[in-house]
């Protein structure tokens, strides 16, 4: 059976799971976990990832990661390949630790990146591993919500600017004990609004793949981002924060490309671009 193809686009959210070989375990100890937390610090970094949540289970694991550049396949190469590696050299083993490749579900970030970010750490709470989704050390929500120090690889602030304090924040995660699952809107490798799903689903299509143009030439025209960010606007940040909402919403920018222009590191375009503009005061 032909492997399904990857989508995978400059500022695309996924949510990712990984599953031990044969349903085995991939954690035997907590210095697993610690390791497997390394390698995936080293990873969300040297590809520029935003890591909004993840939940190390026993025998898999969940991430809910951003790729301001289109690069998750090779990420997730790297990542799985280097925790085996070490994984079989501490336990004295040889032969697969994952089963397969992993699976990527590309996520519409306006109606589900909440929802998903529940969904992660609240998975030892529907195994009966704990009562309180707090109080598991093996998930990103310790770090969250300031129970526990953050690493510097996780990008918390997308999801607290939503509600304004880790408390509220953490409030919404215990609404979720119980809620019905985010899964069904899920269409294949893809979850969000019916529009959503039919935009993305062409890019399923092998012959539609075939026929796209590679990106070196789509955006041969496309316009320079001086242009885009004259001295003035540059200066304005609600109208600089505007314009690059629209520049990586069209496609034809990367936060990456955006922050190198503007001095900015490129989660703080990111958050720009996951945050949306507030109301007009009056």
């Amino acid at each position: 059976m032909a492997r399904p193809l990857r989508i995978e686009f400059p500022g695309a959210l996924y949510h990712v799971t990984s599953r031990g070989n044969a349903r085995e375990p991939i954690f035997l100890e907590d210095s697993d976990r610690q390791v497997f937390l390394h390698r995936l610090g080293q990873v969300v970094e040297s590809h520029l990832w935003l890591c909004h949540a993840y939940c190390l289970m026993t025998n898999h694991y969940h991430l809910l990661v951003e790729t301001p550049e289109a690069n998750l396949s090779r990420g997730m190469r790297r990542l799985n390949g280097r925790y085996s590696q070490c994984f079989n050299r501490r336990h004295e083993r040889v032969g697969h630790v994952m089963q397969g490749r992993f699976t990527g579900i590309l996520v519409e970030r306006e109606s589900h990146l909440l929802e998903l970010a529940r969904y992660v750490v609240l998975n030892p709470v529907r195994a009966g591993m704990v009562t309180a989704a707090e109080d598991y050390p093996w998930s990103s929500l310790r770090a969250t919500v300031g129970l526990s120090p953050a690493p510097s690889w996780l990008t918390p602030g997308g999801l607290l600017a939503r509600f304004g304090s880790r408390s509220r924040y953490l409030e919404f995660v215990r609404e979720g004990v119980g809620a019905a699952s985010p899964w069904t809107a899920r269409r294949g490798a893809l979850l969000g609004s019916e529009e959503f799903v039919e935009r993305l689903s062409a890019r399923l299509d092998p012959k539609a793949a075939e026929r796209e143009f590679p990106r070196k030439e789509r955006l041969v025209h496309r316009e320079p981002l001086e242009a885009i960010f004259p001295p003035a606007v540059a200066r304005d940040r609600a109208l600089r924060n505007d314009r690059i909402r629209e520049a990586t919403g069209s496609g034809r920018y990367t936060a990456a490309e955006i922050g190198r222009h503007l001095d900015l590191h490129y989660s703080t375009v990111s958050r720009i671009v996951a945050a949306k503009p507030g109301p007009p005061a009056g």
